[in-house]
């Protein structure tokens, strides 16, 4: 994804992480380390330390994995493999040179110490491939690189819609002086309404936004995966650049994007259900949308308003496009689960509805679908083409959207679970959201 043009090309922080040869080298200089930590001299090395430190790697390993994955459970489908893989390796480093450092002085117990680094580096650089977190220097820099702007929420008297037969770009004719660029803020969403305890959201308002008339913009919600915060479609999606772009192409219209909160805290999993857990259905159907019409002008039919999102965000979304369709005309499910869930049906149940299971039937998108269809509502899917955990439960909701009548598609992305397929999703999928929300043809 990332292109090095002529002003970037000598600028480090912009340099890829996820190919070519920064982690080749990191790759190479990790494999090497760790093999040098596993070498060593007399019989003491080979029959006792090293097994030593091969039994301790795999025991932490082991230990990490239940303490992860059976006690505190974040990840409702347990830790990726090659995330585990990659722990372990990182783990046999340092226990190499944990075992070496008895007898070595203060200078080379040092440079043990910075092998084990590297073997470091070589694993937080391999799950960074396999995720695509961050893409290059400046994105893991982004938290501290990106500037946000104070949310312009005048009103204006002059405002500009199209007729139903036309779109907005039929009628817009952009000033002379409109901004090449949109605005981001960071803002807070409260829930008068469902009483949930947001983090501070995200707006981002195209270049158009700042025009008079001003056009009523078509609006998309978009939800960050679990774990996740608001900011994560920003700092690690570029969907400000992603619309920029679009909007460079199209006079300054794209989107308004608001990435509002929906667990509460990076770990938290609200299921996005209104539940013993929090009302978290509530504030994306009705406190959300409220502080939009209030603060912004943007257009306000179904229609225009989409909802989307990642991982736990894709099944979010849907679960808002089949139980909230009043609000939402159209989703964006990117790599979303069968169902929401805690890890299985019987702790998702009993921890949000008590146990009840009529209650869990009652919200789920796929007992929604089956009782009910949606002709009017439009839906894009995508998905890792190598995503085996996503993959097979998007095609059988894929299956489902289409028999409860919804006007659905689906694509393929290169690559597994993670930004390396959210990150290129959005921008293939901008001008299919301008389309059904009434921007472009």
């Amino acid at each position: 994804m990332t292109t090095l043009t002529l002003a970037t090309r000598w600028n480090p922080i912009d340099w890829p992480l996820t190919h070519g040869p920064i982690p080749h080298a990191v790759f190479v200089a990790g494999w090497a380390a760790l093999f040098a930590l596993a070498v060593g001299r007399g019989r003491s090395w080979w029959r006792v330390r090293l097994p030593a430190a091969l039994i301790t790697a795999a025991a932490l390993s082991l230990l990490l994995g239940v303490v992860v994955d059976d006690w505190w459970h974040p990840f409702p489908e347990g830790t990726p493999e090659y995330v585990t893989w990659w722990i372990a390796v990182a783990l046999l480093g340092f226990c190499l040179a944990g075992y070496r450092m008895r007898r070595l002085s203060w200078p080379r117990r040092g440079l043990a110490l910075g092998l084990s680094g590297l073997v470091l580096l070589l694993a937080a650089s391999e799950v960074n491939i396999g995720f695509g977190q961050f893409s290059n220097g400046r994105m893991m820099l982004a938290p501290w690189l990106t500037k946000t702007n104070g949310l312009v929420v005048s009103k204006v008297a002059q405002t500009l819609s199209a007729r139903p037969e036309q779109v907005l770009e039929d009628v817009w004719q952009p000033p002379a002086d409109l901004p090449a660029k949109g605005t981001v803020s960071v803002v807070t969403i409260p829930g008068p309404k469902s009483g949930f305890r947001a983090r501070d959201a995200y707006v981002y308002l195209p270049p158009a936004y700042q025009a008079t008339p001003r056009p009523l913009l078509p609006v998309l919600v978009m939800l960050p995966g679990q774990p996740g915060s608001p900011g994560d479609w920003v700092l690690s999606g570029q969907i400000n650049e992603a619309m920029d772009a679009f909007a460079a192409e199209h006079h300054g219209l794209a989107p308004i994007v608001v990435m509002p909160d929906h667990l509460g805290s990076t770990w938290a999993n609200t299921l996005c259900f209104d539940s013993k857990i929090a009302k978290a259905q509530t504030y994306l159907a009705v406190d959300v949308p409220r502080w939009v019409h209030q603060n912004l002008q943007t257009a306000t039919d179904r229609k225009a308003w989409a909802i989307g999102g990642a991982s736990m965000g894709g099944t979010c979304a849907l679960q808002l496009g089949v139980n909230a369709p009043d609000v939402y005309g159209n989703v964006l499910d990117m790599s979303g689960q069968e169902e929401p869930t805690l890890g299985t049906r019987e702790q998702t149940v009993k921890a949000a509805f008590g146990g009840d299971e009529s209650k869990f039937e009652a919200v789920d998108p796929a007992h929604v679908m089956a009782r009910r269809k949606f002709p009017d509502t439009s839906v894009a899917m995508v998905v890792g083409e190598h995503d085996d955990e996503f993959r097979p439960q998007m095609e059988k909701v894929y299956q489902l959207v289409q028999e409860a009548g919804m006007k659905a598609k689906f694509e393929l992305m290169p690559g597994r679970h993670g930004w390396v397929v959210f990150r290129p999703g959005i921008v293939r999928q901008i001008p299919w959201l301008a389309q059904q929300t009434g921007l472009t043809r």
